[in-house]
């Protein structure tokens, strides 16, 4: 009887079948949308993981080889968890084997790798777990601390992407429900139970969403291969990144069906729960629902529209008072998405504008092309010639960094820095006291020696190669910030002579200063404010290796290569300069990076508006559930709108005026996230702003008013098109017919 009476009633409620099946259509949109970019980019961070890292599971270095190696081989194979056993040869040493396994369970590698550690008498350094790829599949050390959280945080989104989805198809199938409520009450007078009445709608929502959620399921998983399309056309020209290949799995649109249609059913069952014990005689009646029962209490939007707009005022602020609950969704997603895409953008704004003064600007005239060659001293370097004599370079500087320290008299230092109160002032704990006088931090740049004497006359400084120039500046920090930095002399102009010293304040020998400058070479480089930075010419650095007096290395070798064209140079140029410096150093058979100033800056911007992009999408992707939630309030509601404008009409309101309510509402509804955001916005900016000691001019000059303006009118728009629908069906009708019949609350 039941599926007879369900069919029926369908077929004489289109309305309700297109508005449940349009529910199911959008749930199972954006759950598949979601499940198949998330998988995606799990399954890319994976194949990153292995490619850049290896497949391994656990790694273990054991001090045997030949024999004692096979015998450990043999007992780690007896573990019945382990998988595979694999001895690294190019890790191994003579003296040592490394071994990387791989398990039958992920999820007892933990547990198992603390029993090989006491099987072989292991230490905790011996033994070492693949952390990063164990963690991508939700297994994570358990002494950890702060295991890696992507995963749980992609799985967090999806969840509550899937609670939003619940609250807004729940206002779309009580809609079309409350539509029915007559029959309802006809069923429970003639001895249909709740209980009967619920699985009756929850069979219809799941007959009518079938479909709908196959359609859905399709839809989204193909918009989420044209979204990784997307994505790999705006990347293609990011330097190392491997283009992503949509996947599935079956596992994965098993899940986006079944999590759909659990959405659905629950989005269903919550509002036919509490139709299903509504007595008989108020379902007879069409009881309006509870929710739309103004507030005793006028609230403060309706004493606000009273004052501006009087009676009229009054009933709107009335009518959304009494909706407040349904409108709840369309509120706070609004409110956010609006929030958040300004916020976004405001941040992305001031951010460009530090990274382009601080980074950018300041270094376009030190370098064009940067090569860093790791594990390699700039004595062992031979190209510096064969680099300076490429087509298009203008200036090649070759240097390598070291640290050391300077045991510096306290009366040594300079008198304007005395008068600021000395070091201890200014430098606060970064200062280290030392047999009265401090341990300075002296960081070591050494040129190679053409570029050093270069430096030397830019500086007016004798050209010569006995001795070292010192950086003689320090921040003011009392009198200055860090964006606009004053300095004072660090050390008194006469000095001569430094003592050089270990990091642990062992001297080392005087260093011979051949002068002291204020403006140090044209480098890419950041030196600390409150360091005795050092320049030394590659020939003394050797001369003191020679006799013992270099401090202990506090880095791994590293040379550095920056070479400058001309000016003006164009990034294809760049291009061409940079692959003729890879192309030479690897044909010499140095590895290493080699980078471009145009490019690098062309690919942070291609990577902060990608991440604008998909931020943005997320924002319109919330606002679309608030804007489909108002839709759903406007056009679903019309027969309550019809009795409630009815008993305007018959107090003597004109249809003007009647009409005159709905663009109330619904410039309330619009314009409460913009005016709340807007002050938020301009607050935060100002905090950021303070922050980052940034002029507000030059944040006014590229502030983001144009997508902010063009979000705010989507929301403007998409409001004013649902109440323009919801009037028109509204007042569409004969209102005076209502007015004659006597259920009319």
């Amino acid at each position: 009887m039941w599926k007879i009476f369900s069919r029926s009633d369908l077929a004489h409620t289109p309305a309700a079948v297109r508005t449940m099946a349009a529910a199911a259509l959008a749930a199972s949109f954006f759950l598949a949308l979601l499940c198949g970019l998330f998988y995606n980019a799990w399954a890319y961070e994976v194949d990153r993981i292995l490619r850049e890292e290896g497949s391994w599971q656990a790694r273990l270095t054991l001090p045997c080889t030949g024999a004692a190696l096979t015998e450990s081989l043999e007992t780690l194979e007896q573990f019945a968890q382990v998988d595979t056993v694999t001895l690294n040869g190019a890790l191994s040493g003579p003296e040592r084997s490394v071994v990387e396994l791989t398990f039958r369970d992920r999820a007892a590698v933990y547990e198992t790798l603390e029993a090989i550690r006491v099987r072989l008498d292991l230490t905790e350094g011996q033994v070492q777990a693949h952390d990063t790829l164990l963690s991508r599949y939700l297994v994570t050390d358990p002494r950890d601390p702060t295991p890696p959280l992507l995963l749980p945080f992609l799985l967090g989104v999806w969840g509550v992407m899937a609670l939003a989805l619940v609250l807004l198809l729940r206002n779309s199938f009580e809609i079309t429900m409350q539509a029915r409520l007559h029959r309802f009450g006809i069923l429970s007078s003639v001895g249909a139970t709740p209980r009967q009445l619920r699985l009756c709608l929850l069979q219809e929502a799941a007959a009518v969403a079938l479909v709908p959620l196959a359609a859905g399921t399709l839809l989204g998983f193909a918009a989420g291969w044209g979204v990784l399309a997307a994505v790999n056309r705006a990347a293609a020209d990011l330097s190392g990144r491997q283009p992503a290949v949509f996947r599935l799995h079956p596992l994965v649109v098993l899940g986006a069906l079944l999590s759909a249609l659990l959405t659905v059913l629950v989005s269903a069952w919550l509002p036919a729960r509490r139709l299903s014990r509504i007595p008989p005689l108020e379902a007879l009646r069409g009881a309006a629902r509870a929710d739309l029962v103004p507030h005793r209490q006028p609230s403060l939007t309706t004493r606000l529209l009273a004052a501006c707009f009087g009676i009229r005022g009054e009933l709107a602020g009335n009518a959304l008072s009494a909706r407040k609950k349904s409108l709840r969704i369309a509120r706070v997603s609004l409110l956010l998405s609006f929030l958040g895409f300004t916020a976004m953008l405001c941040f992305f704004t001031l951010s460009g504008i530090s990274t382009r003064l601080t980074y950018f600007e300041r270094y376009q005239d030190a370098w064009d092309v940067m090569a860093t060659l790791p594990d390699t001293e700039l004595g062992d370097f031979s190209l510096t010639d064969a680099l300076a004599a490429l087509p298009g370079v203008e200036d090649c500087t070759v240097y390598e960094k070291q640290q050391a320290a300077v045991l510096l008299p306290a009366d040594a230092q300079s008198p304007e820095l005395q008068a600021a109160g000395g070091l201890a002032a200014l430098a606060g704990s970064d200062a280290v006291p030392r047999q009265g006088g401090w341990l300075v931090e002296a960081p070591l740049v050494v040129l190679d020696d053409a570029s050093f004497l270069r430096f030397c006359e830019a500086a007016g400084l004798p050209a010569s190669l006995d001795g070292a120039v010192l950086l003689n500046r320090v921040w003011d920090s009392l009198h200055s910030n860090f964006r606009n930095r004053q300095y004072l002399p660090f050390v008194q102009s006469g000095t001569a002579s430094l003592t050089l010293a270990d990091a642990d304040g062992a001297p080392l020998g005087e260093l011979p200063l051949l002068g002291l400058t204020d403006t140090p070479p044209n480098l890419r480089e950041e030196y600390d404010q409150y360091a005795l930075v050092l320049f030394w010419p590659q020939s003394l650095w050797q001369a003191w290796g020679q006799e013992n007096r270099l401090p202990a290395p506090a880095r791994d070798p590293e040379v550095l290569v920056r070479l400058l064209g001309r000016e003006g140079i164009s990034q294809s140029e760049c291009e061409e300069l940079q692959a003729a410096v890879s192309a030479l150093l690897d044909g010499a058979g140095y590895a290493g990076t080699v980078e471009n100033r145009l490019t690098e800056r062309a690919t942070n911007d291609r990577m902060i508006q990608g991440a604008e992009g998909i931020l943005g999408a997320f924002c319109l992707l919330l606002a679309s559930i608030g804007l489909a939630n108002v839709f759903l309030n406007t056009l679903g509601f019309v027969g309550q709108r019809r009795r409630e404008f009815a008993r305007y009409l018959s107090l003597g309101m004109t249809p003007r005026e009647l009409r005159s309510l709905f663009w109330i509402e619904g410039s309330v509804l619009a314009l409460r996230p913009l005016v709340i955001t807007l002050p938020l916005t301009a607050g935060l900016v100002a905090l950021m702003l303070r922050a980052s000691y940034l002029d507000p001019a030059l944040f006014l000059a590229e502030a983001p008013v144009l997508p902010v303006a063009l979000f705010a009118l989507l929301i403007l728009v998409s409001i004013a098109l649902a109440y323009a629908l919801g009037a028109r069906k509204v007042l569409g009708a004969d209102l005076t017919e209502l007015l004659k019949d006597d259920s009319l609350p």
